[in-house]
């Protein structure tokens, strides 16, 4: 039983709850509570920590057979939890890689092309969102948030191990790319031509959703093949940039549901 903060493994826990350096040079995140801990594919699981009192409970033990294993004394385990109630289980998970061209795999896409996303609430909820709207995958610039954030861990529900995606360097490279794929892009913008639902989404597609702040670039609003706009009423300028990605998102699924 691990029952110092000094141990090793419990420093490099905080660290890689912390430090997007140290969870890029290990490839590994770190995945908290009982829900994420039953999402993760075993595969994918290198090691669990379970709090003293969490493994004393006989339905908790069943839920870990087959997992490696380290038991932490409820202090210490409350020194490496990210929530301000920790559930007592946190888990060491490999991370992903996806290449370009898996994105465009899909024989119809409807991809998500996410610029400079701080928030990293807003970007697991945009993650947990396209899952739910039927997206095949999520290219974001490097200035995005990290996905790997515990925030941004828990805001995806599990949606981190089912909706492929990738950062990119040069999103407005990888714009042109998906457009001469034959995939149309639309920029989710204020000074929309037209509204979101006078576009047609059944084919492939991606919505360009900006940052939180200053919205799209021009470099990529002007490249779009539409720039769309979401009706408002009240003295609303803007919405969060989740909610408008879900929006759009569940307007392309509708329309390739049948709907009208």
């Amino acid at each position: 039983m691990i029952n110092s903060t000094s141990n090793k493994q419990i420093k490099n826990l905080v660290q890689l709850l912390t430090k997007a350096k140290a969870r890029r040079e290990q490839g590994l995140f770190v995945a908290e509570g009982v829900r994420m801990y039953r999402e993760t594919p075993k595969d994918d699981l290198v090691k669990t920590y379970v709090s003293e009192s969490f493994y004393e409970k006989e339905e908790n033990r069943a839920l870990l057979q087959g997992t490696e294993l380290e038991i932490v004394t409820d202090r210490v385990f409350a020194s490496t939890s990210d929530t301000k109630t920790p559930q007592g289980i946190l888990c060491l998970v490999r991370q992903r890689e996806y290449t370009p061209a898996q994105m465009l795999r899909a024989e119809n896409p409807l991809l998500l092309l996410l610029e400079d996303i701080q928030d990293p609430g807003n970007l697991g909820t945009i993650f947990r969102a396209a899952e739910a709207a039927g997206a095949t995958g999520i290219i974001m610039s490097s200035g995005t948030a990290d996905i790997y954030n515990p925030k941004t861990i828990r805001s995806t529900m599990g949606s981190i191990y089912r909706m492929p995606f990738l950062y990119t360097k040069d999103i407005a490279a990888m714009q042109e790319k998906l457009k001469a794929r034959g995939i149309r892009t639309y920029a989710a913008h204020l000074k929309g031509s037209c509204t979101y639902t006078e576009q047609a989404y059944r084919k492939g597609c991606a919505f360009l959703i900006g940052n939180e702040g200053r919205g799209l670039s021009d470099a990529l609003a002007e490249k779009a093949d539409a720039r769309i706009k979401i009706p408002m009423s009240g003295e609303v300028e803007s919405l969060n940039a989740a909610v408008s990605a879900a929006i759009l998102m569940f307007e392309a699924k509708r329309q390739r549901s049948g709907g009208l």
